[in-house]
Formats: C-alpha cells, structure tokens, sequence
C-alpha cells in the first residue's frame, strides 16, 4: 500500500500532473488531429463518413467498458492495493469479453442500419482493439499513485503507433481501412507495453462484493456514456439519412477537430481525479480545486472555441479544402458551443470522487432528451443548419443541469463572475481580428488568416496573463517548490 501524501504534496502532485498531462496532451492532441486530417485528406468526404460510422460505433462500446471499472478503481480505497487492482483487472476482462461480442454484433446492425454492406468487415476487425485497450490496465495504478509522467509516457504508446500506420496506409491508398489497422495496432501494441510495465502481477481475483462495489458506481456512470454516446451516433446516424455519407462525413469530421477544445477537460481532470478523490470529506477544499482548476480549463477553452468559429472558413478554404464547404458552418457553431460547455466542465469529476454518481446519469439523459426533439427534426427540416441549432439547444439544456448540480454541491458559488472572468481575455483578441477584417482590401490568402491567427494567440496571451496574474504564479509556485521540496502560499 502507497503512503498517502499530506494536502500540500497532493496539491503538487496535482499541479505537476496538469503541466505533465498538458505536455503530453498538446502533443498527443495534436497528433491525433494531424492524424484525422492527413487521412481526411487521402479519403473522399464519403470514405470518412464510413469510418466516422464506424468509429461512432466502436466508440460507444469502448466508452461503456470504460465507465465501468477504471473511475471506481481510481476511487476505491482498499488496504491491499495489489489485491484491489487484481480484482478490479478480472471484472475488466470479464466486461471487455461482453463488450467484444456486443462490437461483433454491432458490425451486422450498423450494415443493415445504414444500408452500406461496406460497414460489415471493418466494424468486426475493429472489435480487435477491445482486448488491447484491456491489458492497458495496469497504466491505473500509476495514475492512482499520481506517478504522471509514467502514466502518460505508457498512454502514448497506443496514439504514436495508431498515427505512424494509419498515415503509411493512408499515403499508399488503403482508404478507411489505414484509420481501422492503425487504431487496432495502437491498442495493441499499448497493451504489450502496459503488461510489460505492470507494478502488480496480472491474476484473476473474482470478488462479489467487489462486483457489487463497482456495479453500484458504475451504473449511473453507463446511463451518462450510454446518452452521451447515443448523442453522437444519432448524429451520423440521422446525418447519414437527411444528407447522405457526405452529411455523416461533415459532422464526423466536425466532431474530430472541435474535441480538440477537450484537451482542457482531460489535462485538469486527470490530473486532479486521483487527488480529489483523497480529501472528498473536506468541502471547502473541494469547492477552492473546482473554482481554481475550471479556471485554468477555460483560459484554453474559450479561445480555442472562440478561434476556431473565428477562422472557420479559412480552415476549409487552406487545410481541408473545397470538398469540406459544409464544414464551415458547423465548426463556426461547434467552436461556440465547446467554449460554452466548457463552464463547470468537471463538476462530474467531483460527484464521482464523492461516490455520487447519479446527477451525472440525470444531466446527461436530458441533454439526450433536447437532442432528440431538437437537433433531429431539424436536421431533417434545415440540414446541417439546422442540426446546429438543435445542438446549441442540447448544449443549452446540459449546462443548465450542469449548473444547478454545481450549485447543489457548491452553494453560492459565483457562476456568472466566474464565466465573466474567464472569457474576458478572449474579448480583445476577437475585436483585433474582425478589425484586422474590416480594414482588409483584396483578396483573402492563407497569409493573411495566419498574421490574424497570429494576433489573436498573442493579445489572448497578454489579457489571460493580465487577468489571470495570480492564478498562474500560484500554479508556477506549486512547481518551483516542489522541486524545492516546500510547500507554496496559496494567491
């Protein structure tokens, strides 16, 4: 069993895990993106919508396994660590072993669904990945131990391989099959190295009272990753229907780039999940890491969102070209929305270091709910227009949910300061280039986007600074000292 470090070194740990995950996460991130629109460059608009089908597909059952044993793991706080990882590695290859029947029979249905026999082979070889993506169990016990950087330099084997072949195959013209082997040899090949570098012997230890444990965690958690997932296999699903497999490639695509904002979410919430998970009985310290890591999240989110609405049409015109024009519209209102849902974005972090999981199921099922009634019959109505729209609905109504749960943990808590505060620097940045637009004269070139690019990251950086002064020197501070072996002043 770990020694459990007091407050301070966890606030450390957690300060040094969000620069570590924010390093790696920039790079991953990037190279993730760079891998989508590499391959959205060798395949026709219609060869992604297979794979966005596909991809949507796997994904649902991949983050239903997820849900189900890795955050109550993470949570649980048994004597015998050795012993709680081996339990909680049997009921993860006991799950995998369903999920992997249910992506073999989810193959079938996608074919028969959308018409295109095209689904079949590849939707089975990608149920290959499931039993790779198990064996990376063993990265857990470094990311419950706050080890970050080990955790994260074994994460990135899966993304580096799954980039490197999925570009080869791309390049020499094997379609969408280049995304299925890459992603099935990442997985792969992460899970070899996972092994290789587990801390604990890998064994079977079936526990009932552990099944229960876990189940009782985890059941609200797979209503939320059930409705979040339904929500973007409707999308292409109903895409695919109302405009084709060009409609379901737009949206696909769409989706791709603008989870590029989540990077936020992942860096700051992985990092301090295991932390918050260690002091959940001391409120006041809850609500000071929410406050101050929502923060941090948003001085990246909100100008990402707001960047990528603002150069929306120079991203189809000079990186993806003329046969994404439908892109545009979406990825000006999808960049919006994922500044704006950002807001509160890792309340469920806390509910789930609290052991209560059931608001999350709740929120997540209305913002099904508005979807459906929304962002379908709109579709079909006003075509990706309107499918906008219903989204900004959905997103209306989830951070709705979002808040009242935030101010049911957090009483009090100043929302509308604290959104206020966080897109103030991202003001002038956006004045600057629709100024830098309005003097414009000619012409538009790839030149010109990127001097306005350009101005936009630098006033955003001067106002963040400016406006978040003491939020950055304290983080630095938690840093600087660490390494110093003592304990910062909080701002």
């Amino acid at each position: 069993m770990t020694t459990e470090a007091p407050v301070g070194g966890r606030r450390r740990a957690a300060a040094r895990g969000a620069l570590i995950n924010s390093a790696f996460q920039i790079v991953l991130g990037t190279l993730n993106l760079l891998k989508a629109v590499i391959a959205a460059a060798f395949l026709t608009q219609e060869e992604f919508g297979v794979w966005s089908i596909l991809f949507l597909g796997i994904a649902l059952i991949i983050a239903l396994k997820v849900s189900l044993v890795g955050d109550k793991y993470i949570q649980q706080e048994e004597d015998d660590q050795e012993a709680a990882f081996q339990k909680a590695f049997t009921l993860e290859l006991l799950s995998t072993g369903l999920m992997v029947v249910g992506a073999l029979a989810l193959a079938p249905l996608l074919a028969l669904a959308y018409g295109q026999g095209e689904l079949l082979l590849p939707g089975l070889a990608l149920a290959l990945m499931l039993p790779g993506l198990a064996l990376q169990s063993p990265i857990w016990v470094y990311y419950r131990r706050l080890d970050f950087l080990r955790q994260r330099l074994l994460l990135s084997v899966d993304p580096v391989v799954s980039f490197v072949v999925t570009v080869a195959l791309a390049a020499a013209g094997a379609g969408y099959w280049s995304l299925v082997a890459g992603t099935v040899a990442g997985a792969a090949v992460g899970g070899i190295v996972a092994v290789i570098a587990s801390p604990y012997r890998l064994r079977l230890r079936f526990d009932v009272p552990t099944l229960r444990s876990y189940a009782a965690f985890s059941l609200p958690l797979f209503v939320a990753v059930m409705s979040g997932l339904l929500i973007a296999q409707f999308s292409v699903f109903f895409g695919e229907l109302a405009l084709g497999l060009a409609g379901a490639g737009a949206i696909g695509l769409t989706a791709i780039i603008t989870q590029w904002t989540d990077r936020a979410d992942a860096v700051i919430t992985q990092a301090m999940y295991p932390a918050i998970c260690r002091v959940a009985d001391q409120r006041e310290l809850l609500r000071e890491a929410f406050a101050k890591s929502n923060r941090i999240a948003l001085m990246w989110a909100i100008p990402f969102g707001v960047a990528l609405s603002l150069f929306a049409d120079d991203i189809v015109a000079y990186v993806l070209g003329s046969n994404w024009e439908d892109v545009g519209i979406l990825l000006q209102v999808f960049g919006l929305m994922a500044a704006v849902n950002h807001v509160g974005f890792n309340w469920n972090a806390f509910y789930r270091a609290l052991g209560r999981t059931t608001p999350i199921a709740w929120v997540a099922a209305a913002a099904l709910v508005a979807f459906c009634a929304a962002a379908i019959p709109l579709m079909f109505s006003h075509g990706l227009e309107g499918f906008a729209t219903g989204m900004v609905v959905m997103t209306a109504v989830s951070l709705a949910g979002r808040v009242f749960y935030v101010l049911r943990l957090f009483p009090g808590f100043p929302v509308v300061a604290y959104v206020l505060r966080s897109v103030a620097p991202t003001v002038p940045a956006a004045l600057a280039v629709l100024a830098l637009r309005a003097a414009e004269t000619g012409e538009r070139s790839a030149a010109l986007a990127l001097g306005e690019l350009l101005v936009y990251t630098a006033v955003t950086i001067v106002a963040t600074a400016a406006v978040e002064r003491s939020l950055l020197r304290e983080m630095l501070g938690y840093l600087r000292r660490a390494r110093a072996g003592a304990e910062p002043t909080a701002a």
